[in-house]
């Protein structure tokens, strides 16, 4: 992962990751994690009705699944969070749809993980999540976040 050094991370604490892997797209992903900060997604694209859905492929790609620092786990639970609260319910079925299996799984492991610290609204929006990852995936979705040994 090409990381921009022109951030000057040790005064910031920011860390910057461009990615150019679609088309007609640029992304940029802003991973901030300054101390005791909230972790910031920004994505930049001329569609926005796509912007999340990539946003969601692009977090779900990048997880820090066999990672053993807690605090890279908690900033990435935070980013997985802002994408999937950020989208309309509409959309949720239409991103569960463009997911393959196995990121269909680690989305359900991050849904599991936001049911065990829960803000305010999340529980809802973590429901229909949950619910139309249940619908595409089965219960093998389920059962195989529930027996996997790595944690996100």
């Amino acid at each position: 992962m090409p990381w921009d050094s022109s951030i000057n991370n040790s005064l910031l604490g920011w860390r910057r990751l461009v990615i150019d892997v679609y088309n007609d797209y640029n992304y940029y992903l802003d991973l901030a994690v300054p101390p005791g900060g909230p972790t910031t997604l920004v994505f930049f694209t001329n569609k926005p009705r796509k912007r999340n859905i990539e946003a969601l492929k692009t977090v779900l790609r990048n997880a820090p699944i066999s990672s053993r620092n807690q605090m890279v786990k908690d900033a990435a639970l935070n980013v997985v969070m802002q994408v999937l609260l950020s989208m309309k319910s509409s959309q949720i079925e239409e991103a569960v749809n463009a997911l393959d299996r196995d990121h269909l799984d680690i989305l359900m492991k991050y849904i599991y993980r936001g049911f065990e610290t829960p803000s305010e609204g999340s529980s809802g929006q973590l429901l229909a999540w949950h619910e139309k990852v249940h619908a595409v995936a089965g219960v093998g979705c389920i059962v195989r976040v529930l027996t996997d040994k790595k944690r996100v």
